[in-house]
């Protein structure tokens, strides 16, 4: 332990560097709750998206990191701000008449549009919860709506009463002068209508712990904070729960970035010490556009999870977190194939390159062997070639390419053929476009042929690459990348594709000649 300890205190990986940070927090003195708090947040205002999945992948790995530098316990919280109003409907669920009836009514008081559970909230709490257990993250789930109503978040709301005029100071100096008029950190939850109102306070009575406000129509109100009956608006929500919960880590997206010195300077009016904070990038659509969970513009959990296992998801939001990527289709393929490029490197690396190493802290430093002796992108093109309607449709090559692999002895890459056929028939089947050979390129494929129908080296996937590498360089290819894509357009409708001769080694030396002949009588562009 302590050779992997001291390991850890030097490591470059980034969980790692965050994790130091947080100890450095308790250098003197452990912390007074008996142990370091981390903490996700989620806004359940439309249905989960993979981002809220990345924040609680990120935060564990953080988490892990922290408890081999230290022997304090850890929690982590996933806290729910589900008491908000709804201020839009989200435009990907069902009955947008009666969520637009309901607007500005806390989510948790909306009914299911699902008509599954008790409301909205609950519904899009349920389905958060679902995917986290998918994962098996260890996490405490913390319902806004509970923590208001239970009394739990009293006292810190009482002191807000108190330290009411610092918070709106605060406040104020970051909004614009029409908006300071009617701003307070207090909203209201309507005792008649239920819904959170965002008016200006008449008096703040600190001693009472109580607000008084006019709605609406003109009619003047007097509540306590307490209860549920109140809540905070999100800026200071965000600072008054670091205080009440004693958090000490919070990562978010780049676009709260600029409101650090705003929670950070509520939590410290309160009398608490603000958190440790970790900035990612957000990630973007297919057209470059940041992914909302209203719009519903990314990809779910369940998408990721119908094409490719769980963990190259992880390995996906393991990748440079302070970078914004693309979160679309085609990054699974390659987010697979990379996952298990390292798990096979992690046996024969030292202590230092497996601590760098994504499955490190995928898996808890306990990664297991990989059994995909066929890389995911091959099995895409073997989908594309055999025209497999399932998995069985590619075990007949795998064996004769693998003899020793069997769907017992190798689940992840029988899982991968399931997912390769699936993946292929949604994604790659509809966009694929073939194209007929230029006269070079002609006389290259037959050159190609010829080689083929007289090669003895068997099923040797280098040496099949070699010999496909000569091909293109005697035809002159200027680069040589130019040949390989000519094969892949021509043979498989793609512009990209896998090594050849490892395709040639998987597909089989007479089935890569029929195709080839195949596409040279244009029956591939038919």
């Amino acid at each position: 332990m302590s050779s992997l300890r001291d390991a850890a205190m030097n490591s470059k990986a980034w969980p790692f560097e965050e994790a130091r940070r947080v100890l450095k927090r308790y250098e003197k003195k452990a912390p007074e709750k008996g142990y370091v708090l981390f903490e996700t947040g989620y806004g359940p205002s439309g249905l989960p998206h993979i981002g809220t999945f990345g924040e609680v992948q990120r935060t564990t790995m953080i988490r892990r990191a922290f408890e081999i530098i230290s022997d304090i316990p850890t929690k982590l919280i996933c806290f729910s701000d589900d008491l908000d109003g709804m201020r839009k409907v989200p435009d990907n669920v069902p009955q947008q008449e009666m969520l637009k009836a309901n607007l500005q009514r806390p989510l948790t008081s909306v009914p299911d549009p699902f008509g599954e559970h008790e409301s909205f909230g609950h519904h899009n709490n349920a389905m958060l919860r679902r995917f986290l257990d998918t994962f098996g993250f260890e996490y405490e789930f913390i319902s806004a709506t509970d923590f208001y109503r239970s009394g739990r978040f009293d006292e810190t709301l009482v002191r807000c009463c108190e330290r009411y005029d610092a918070i709106m100071e605060i406040m104020l100096a970051s909004l614009r002068e029409e908006r300071q008029q009617t701003y307070s950190c207090f909203l209201p939850i309507h005792p008649e209508t239920g819904r959170v109102l965002y008016v200006p306070m008449k008096n703040v009575d600190a001693a009472k712990g109580e607000i008084t406000f006019d709605d609406e129509t003109g009619r003047e109100w007097t509540l306590p904070v307490t209860g549920g009956r109140v809540k905070l608006q999100w800026k200071p929500d965000f600072g008054a729960r670091w205080a009440a919960l004693g958090v000490d880590f919070e990562m978010y997206g780049k676009d709260h970035s600029t409101n650090t010195p705003i929670y950070d300077g509520i939590c410290e009016a309160l009398g608490a010490r603000a958190p440790e904070h970790f900035t990612y990038e957000l990630f973007l659509d297919e057209h470059g556009q940041k992914i909302s969970k209203s719009k519903g513009n990314g990809l779910t959990i369940d998408e990721w999870l119908t094409y490719a296992a769980t963990e190259s998801l992880g390995y996906f939001m393991y990748q440079k977190p302070k970078t914004a990527k693309r979160l679309w289709w085609d990054v699974i393929p390659k987010a697979v194939d990379e996952y298990h490029q390292q798990l096979r490197a992690f046996p024969d690396q030292d202590i230092d390159a497996r601590l760098a190493n994504p499955v490190w802290h995928i898996h808890n430093g306990q990664p297991p062997a990989s059994d995909m002796v066929v890389p995911f992108a091959m099995l895409l093109n073997l989908a594309s070639v055999a025209g497999a309607k399932d998995k069985s449709g590619l075990w007949g090559f795998i064996r004769r390419y693998a003899p020793n692999a069997t769907p017992d002895a190798n689940p992840q890459l029988d899982q991968a053929a399931e997912f390769a056929v699936r993946y292929f028939n949604d994604f790659v089947a509809p966009s694929r476009s073939f194209r007929a050979p230029s006269d070079t390129e002609r006389a290259a494929m037959e050159d190609l042929v010829s080689r083929l129908r007289t090669w003895d080296g068997g099923l040797d996937a280098e040496a099949l690459q070699s010999m496909v590498f000569a091909v293109g360089k005697e035809h002159g290819f200027e680069p040589l990348r130019d040949w390989f894509t000519a094969l892949y357009e021509v043979l498989l409708g793609a512009s990209q594709g896998p090594r050849f001769g490892g395709f040639i080694a998987l597909y089989g030396v007479a089935e890569t000649i029929a195709l080839i002949e195949r596409a040279l009588a244009g029956e591939l562009t038919g």
